[in-house]
């Protein structure tokens, strides 16, 4: 091997190690996320707020928990919507004078972070009027914390088949 060929693999060797050692170096100075304990409490809270919100007929409360944003995203039917404007308008029907709303329950909810700003949520809604299960499915959420808050940037619901 020449001089300069020695040189180049020196060098090239020489640059993966120190960023390995960057790289090693700054994930001991990364923020701890939240426990997975208080991550879970925190989400389980959100969804019985939200849940407490529609059975009680509240739009504005039950939509708070989503990111007022155009890039918040939400799919059901294979179909992706965009906006927090979009979402507030799919479920206002629901929620009009007069309609009929079924009693909201989640069940089966589990939390992951993704990081200290954001986590990774699934669990199943279900609907239910007296004991009877009127629909039910799964669904995920990602959660961004803002000013102290989860908030919901996506989600991702599907029903069970009837």
């Amino acid at each position: 091997m020449s001089r300069h060929g020695l040189r180049t693999v020196v060098h090239r060797w020489s640059l993966a190690i120190l960023i390995g050692l960057a790289l090693a170096a700054s994930a001991g100075c990364q923020p701890r996320p939240a426990e997975t304990g208080d991550l879970l409490a925190e989400v389980r809270a959100l969804l019985t707020r939200s849940a407490a919100a529609w059975n009680a007929g509240n739009l504005d409360r039950f939509v708070s928990d989503y990111a007022v944003d155009s890039l918040t995203t939400f799919v059901s039917g294979g179909h992706p919507q965009y906006g927090y404007d979009w979402i507030r308008d799919h479920y206002a029907p629901t929620f009009a004078v007069g309609a009929q709303r079924d009693s909201l329950r989640f069940d089966d909810i589990t939390a992951r972070s993704l990081g200290t700003a954001h986590a990774l949520v699934s669990a199943r809604f279900v609907l239910f009027r007296g004991d009877s299960v009127t629909a039910s499915g799964p669904f995920t959420l990602v959660l961004t914390r803002t000013d102290g808050r989860w908030l919901i940037i996506h989600d991702h619901t599907s029903s069970d088949p009837q």
